[in-house]
């Protein structure tokens, strides 16, 4: 407590039996104030065996009473890996954490993202010292044991090495990042507080609705395997890629097939598309295949994540993982469920608000060509914008040479695929696939769009030209995305990098603008309309649950805040609607 007391900077650490926030105990805390030094605070060990007393430990009241004041002090910096995780495990105890000044997965992340940025890495990276591996105290597989079971005597040393480390890399990163530091201060370190308030909040989630899409999705799948087999003239395991191959290039004779290392007929989706204008087997096989992830990655999955304290659904936000900048998550996975396809939006039914509340989504409108125009800086892109046009249609009207009211609807579509394409490097060979035109065609279509929009050629000759020169590209925000094949000898590598450095400027700022949003709404709402919780955030979607009489509060401060996030040259647009659903709040 003296040296805690006297310390600038305090690393912070917990351990406990669980990675899931809501079922985890608190195990014991870890501290170190300088190099070379740690400590390890006991708060539940048990024994193995269960007929025997508990290890010594000092009362967890005791415990408490000492240390809740210095971790609740603002006023006292604190340094941790993955703070958003130790907030919420103290939260169940009700302590609430404070003074936190740095997170070194979130200052890693900033200095190179998409490198790991587990602590361990990170201690060999940077610091060349092996930490002890959690399987060498708590073992493998299933004979692993939770981390209350270890012994105290060995349990300390893993437990104040992880503090001790946490101290040593934020110490080397704080001087590694230099003016970067202001990127964790002001968004990653903030977000990651708001990433933990909406994990620890949850998602409610009707289970009735998910058991009953299950058991719709099962009988549909029955009947697409029975079409299948009769289609087939034959009976063979369907789910075997082995058998299918033989199926397809062997008894039916269908042409374009390819072997695999290994001997075997290929069955990727990418073959079977192709095959599924020919023969109507590849097409139920695709059908068959994409109803089997969704029952067993979402239908099935999601009843069984579904807290049983809290009835709801705590995904687990990642902000160390992309590299360009944009959220992922895992437990469920939001980011993956399905919007084009009907069963897809049908999985959204099941994200419902609970009684008396409802949901609101916010959505961006076409971000990343709002920001190709603001990076370009095009007259014509920026006109279309400020006017409110149709954007699509606009492009279709620029490159076709025709009115705005003479397009067709295939006009706007190719013109779609152009806009989306040029974002993501696309070229004539691949818009060619997409549209299902000749490659000339395309070609000629892209060189149109070049010749109406020439600074949006010009915007990426000037970041190709950056990217090779420093081997990153920079987010509106300063995010620095590496391209470290960008002068790569092999063709498919620089060709990939290229792509990489033309999109991630404007995926990453797209994440950028988000990220800063969520930061004030959060404030707001905290203000305005504490009730009120930020639940969800999807791509460039972010959805708050709030009592129905605040609906239209919420509405607006969401509006007023996300549409001020940032000031680009064009106007930025939130799309907003509401339901008691997920799904009727993009329906209505």
């Amino acid at each position: 407590m003296k040296a805690l007391s006297a310390a600038d900077l305090i690393a912070v650490d917990t351990e406990t039996t669980s990675l899931s926030i809501h079922d985890a105990a608190l195990v014991g805390f870890s501290f170190a104030v300088k190099e070379g030094e740690g400590w390890y605070v006991p708060v539940s060990h048990r024994s193995m065996d269960l007929l025997s007393a508990a290890p010594k430990q000092i009362a967890k009241a005791m415990i408490f009473s000492a240390l809740q004041p210095i971790l609740e002090d603002a006023s006292k910096p604190k340094c941790l890996q993955n703070a958003k995780y130790d907030l919420q495990i103290l939260r169940n105890e009700n302590i609430h954490l404070a003074g936190i000044c740095y997170d070194t997965m979130l200052m890693a992340y900033v200095l190179e993202a998409g490198q790991a940025v587990s602590m361990d890495k990170l201690a060999e990276k940077y610091l060349h010292h092996k930490c002890i591996a959690y399987e060498e105290v708590a073992g493998k597989g299933a004979k692993q044991i939770t981390f209350d079971l270890i012994d105290v005597e060995q349990a300390a040393v893993y437990a104040a090495e992880d503090a001790e480390v946490t101290l040593r890399l934020c110490l080397a990163f704080k001087h590694a990042l230099g003016d970067q530091i202001k990127r964790h201060d002001e968004i990653e370190l903030p977000l990651s507080l708001v990433l933990a308030d909406m994990e620890w909040a949850g998602a409610y989630v009707d289970s009735t609705q998910l058991a009953t899409l299950s058991q719709r999705f099962g009988e549909r799948i029955e009947a697409l395997e029975m079409k299948i087999i009769e289609a087939a003239g034959e009976d063979f395991n369907i789910r075997s890629p082995k058998q299918l191959g033989v199926l397809l290039f062997e008894t039916l004779g269908l042409e374009g097939g390819k072997k695999t290392k290994s001997g075997q007929w290929a069955t990727g989706q990418d073959v079977l598309e192709k095959l599924a204008e020919e023969h109507e087997i590849p097409n139920l096989i695709l059908e068959t295949r994409g109803l089997s992830k969704l029952k067993s990655t979402y239908t099935d999955a999601l009843q069984k994540l579904v807290n049983i304290k809290t009835k709801r659904v705590h995904t687990s936000y990642n902000q160390g993982v992309t590299t360009t900048g944009r959220l992922s998550s895992t437990n469920p996975n939001l980011q993956n469920i399905p919007i084009r396809s009907e069963e897809g939006r049908e999985i959204r039914k099941a994200f419902v608000a609970e009684d008396g509340n409802v949901l609101i989504a916010a959505d961006y409108s076409q971000i990343e060509l709002r920001l190709m125009a603001h990076f370009s800086g095009d007259a014509i892109l920026k006109q279309a914008f400020a006017d409110g046009l149709d954007i699509h249609a606009a492009t279709a009207a620029a490159v076709n040479g025709i009115d705005l009211r003479e397009v067709t609807g295939e006009q706007r579509r190719q013109a779609k695929a152009v806009n989306f394409g040029i974002l993501y490097g696309m070229s004539a060979f691949g818009l060619a696939k997409q549209l299902g035109v000749s490659r000339s065609d395309a070609k000629m279509f892209i060189e149109a769009y070049f010749a109406r929009y020439p600074t949006v050629q010009t915007f990426m000759d000037e970041t190709l030209e950056k990217a090779r020169e420093q081997g990153y590209v920079e987010t509106l925000l300063g995010h620095r995305v590496y391209v470290h094949d960008i002068n790569s000898s092999n063709g498919m590598m620089k060709a990939y990098a290229e792509r990489t450095a033309i999109n991630a400027p404007l995926q990453g700022s797209a994440a950028d603008i988000i990220k800063v949003a969520m930061i004030a709404l959060q404030e707001r709402l905290k203000a305005e309309v504490p009730q009120a919780r930020l639940i969800m955030q999807v791509h460039d979607e972010l959805i708050v649950e709030c009592a129905d009489a605040d609906r239209e509060h919420v509405s607006t401060l969401m509006a007023e805040t996300m549409q001020s996030a940032v000031e680009l040259d064009v106007p930025l647009i939130a799309d907003i609607a509401f339901g008691t659903s997920w799904f009727e709040a993009h329906e209505l």
